[in-house]
């Protein structure tokens, strides 16, 4: 067993995110594990990039109200205690509603090269306040 030590809060880089959104590493695993768990803050608006992971990602809302959507439109609002997985692949955005701070857990696993993100174009503001529509 071991107590590891908490790691200073990131900015989310404006490269991947829109807004303003704080990132804390949990967890990130050593050989064998692959697993990247950090807990995501965003800011009334705040969003990342469309992305996808090689392996998948499991995100769990821990307070506020926020927006996940895939590229074919499909859109879930997420609220404190629920768990929404996009699989392997899978084009998707997710953040903060526009009147809301949302914070998630963000869990998925590296792929042996990187943590096995595959970062796109960021969501445009059309995008973003449509998928408040749905």
């Amino acid at each position: 067993m071991e107590l590891k030590p908490v790691p200073a809060t990131t900015r989310g880089p404006a490269t991947t995110f829109t807004g303003d959104v704080y990132v804390d590493l949990v967890h990130r695993g050593e050989e064998p594990s692959k697993m990247i768990v950090s807990r995501v803050r965003f800011t009334p608006g705040a969003r990342t990039n469309w992305h996808s992971h090689a392996l998948g990602q499991t995100l769990h809302v821990t307070e506020g109200i926020g927006l996940v959507q895939t590229r074919d439109g499909r859109t879930i609002t997420l609220r404190p205690g629920d768990t929404v997985h996009t699989p392997p692949g899978e084009e998707h955005w997710h953040g903060a509603t526009a009147g809301n701070l949302m914070s998630h857990l963000a869990m998925f696993e590296g792929d042996g090269s990187g943590d096995g993100t595959s970062w796109r174009e960021p969501v445009t503001d059309e995008q973003y306040h449509a998928a408040h529509q749905q």
